[in-house]
């Protein structure tokens, strides 16, 4: 195919940014991926965020705005490409970062503005793709679970999003959703507090588990890698059976 046929292929094909994060980039690239292949499917071109990073959040919520900055300069350089395109985030706690707290480690600064234009743009991937939840489901997707949903902290309680996720999975045919008890319930992680703080960390992430062994849960999902490497990781030690997924590879497994 020569250069013009290409571009002809993608004339009118609305485009979107993908923006792996620094999970994505070292232990979720299935996420990331998965991510991709579901947006294809759903009829758009999808442009990885090459050169972007870290969005700066564990050093600006240990309160180190400097470092915080820093580190998150390139990242807003790589994305600030001088389109409109929608930025997609697989994660709500660096897609809350972006969006609400960017202006404030820029304020003042150089890129400032390059900030409050990034803010505009980014979306949570879940909250993106419920709004294609008819397309969604006249793809037919098929995934025969019991299916419990976590509500991560940042997602939930900056982001103001719980029922998009929901709605995505509602439209799997096959899926049953059951409602943890201790869905809105931080699941321990929180990047640095597990860290500093790893006993507290395990019980709470045991608290939650064992909610998921009374419901009978096949699979947990969530929209934050963070908190499926915080729950995954918890449920392998143990021995558990339950399966944790992030949204997009629910999808895409719905849709092979």
């Amino acid at each position: 195919m020569d250069t013009g046929e290409a571009i002809a292929d993608h004339v009118g094909v609305p485009t979107v940014v993908l923006f792996p994060t620094c999970l994505g980039d070292v232990v979720a690239r299935q996420t990331v991926t998965d991510a991709e292949l579901v947006l294809v499917r759903l009829g758009f071109d999808v442009r990885q965020a090459r050169g972007a990073t870290c969005c700066g959040q564990p050093a600006f919520n240990s309160g180190h705005d400097g470092p915080a900055r820093a580190v998150a300069r390139a990242t807003l350089r790589a994305l600030d490409d001088g389109t409109d395109d929608p930025i997609l985030v697989p994660s709500g706690s660096c897609a809350s970062m972006v969006r609400l707290h960017w202006r404030e480690v820029f304020h003042k600064t150089d890129d400032a503005d390059g900030a409050l234009r990034i803010a505009k743009r980014v979306r949570e991937l879940s909250s993106f793709l419920a709004e294609q939840s008819a397309t969604i489901a006249s793809l037919q997707p098929q995934l025969t679970a019991r299916v419990g949903y976590h509500d991560s902290c940042h997602m939930l309680r900056e982001l103001r999003i719980k029922e998009a996720p929901r709605d995505v999975l509602r439209a799997i045919n096959g899926i049953e959703l059951i409602e943890l008890p201790s869905a809105e319930r931080c699941c321990g992680f929180g990047g640095t507090f597990s860290g500093r703080y790893p006993e507290v960390s395990v019980a709470m992430a045991d608290s939650k588990i064992q909610d998921m062994v009374d419901a009978r849960i096949d699979l947990l999902v969530s929209a934050d890698p963070g908190c499926l490497l915080q729950l995954g990781g918890r449920m392998s030690r143990e021995g558990s059976p339950v399966r944790t997924l992030h949204l997009a590879s629910v999808l895409a497994e719905a849709l092979a």
